[in-house]
């Protein structure tokens, strides 16, 4: 009986286009989702103006329908200004 290797760990990018992930985000997923440095999205979150996030603890989690949310109204705030 041959034991199969578990699957490697998704691209939060490709996750969060093909459908919401099954978990909360970390700064660093979004980070690598935007593809801007760490230090970006804790800028975003001291001035507000990036996907909203929460805390749990000492640690900063997202919601991923809340960053969906933050990119389409991104999306519709671009595409109003054109």
């Amino acid at each position: 009986m041959s034991a199969t290797a578990p699957p490697p760990p998704a691209d939060p990018r490709a996750i969060l286009r093909g459908g919401l992930p099954d978990r909360y985000l970390t700064p660093d997923d979004i980070a690598e989702m935007f593809e801007v440095p760490i230090e970006t999205v804790y800028q975003w979150r001291k001035k507000r103006t990036g996907p909203p996030g929460f805390r749990i603890g000492k640690h900063i989690r997202y919601d991923p329908a809340d960053v969906r949310a933050y990119v389409t109204g991104r999306k519709s705030a671009e595409q109003g200004a054109a």
